[in-house]
């Protein structure tokens, strides 16, 4: 399975649902970075992604987006393949 990592913050709703949509897919392990303990972190995420919103997530060496994005791969039939599962 390819690693997920995942931009988040403490309160964000969307950033729960892409976990939970991700564990429902199996995905036991996320390695999330909080941009809102990390000044940084946000400044990489933006220069990485060209977005500002949480979540931004990434499978292995793809950006997928947020949690829309997420969903709408989801649906498609392209997150299962992407995973590696």
């Amino acid at each position: 399975m390819q690693a997920v990592k995942m931009y988040t913050t403490a309160v964000c709703p969307y950033c729960i649902r892409a976990k939970q949509l991700l564990a429902s897919r199996g995905v036991a392990q996320i390695e999330e970075i909080r941009v809102d303990q990390d000044p940084a972190a946000r400044t990489q995420m933006m220069e990485s992604t060209g977005r500002r919103t949480v979540p931004q997530i990434f499978i292995g060496a793809t950006h997928v987006g947020g949690y829309d994005d997420l969903a709408a791969l989801d649906a498609k039939g392209g997150l299962m393949p992407l995973l590696g599962v």
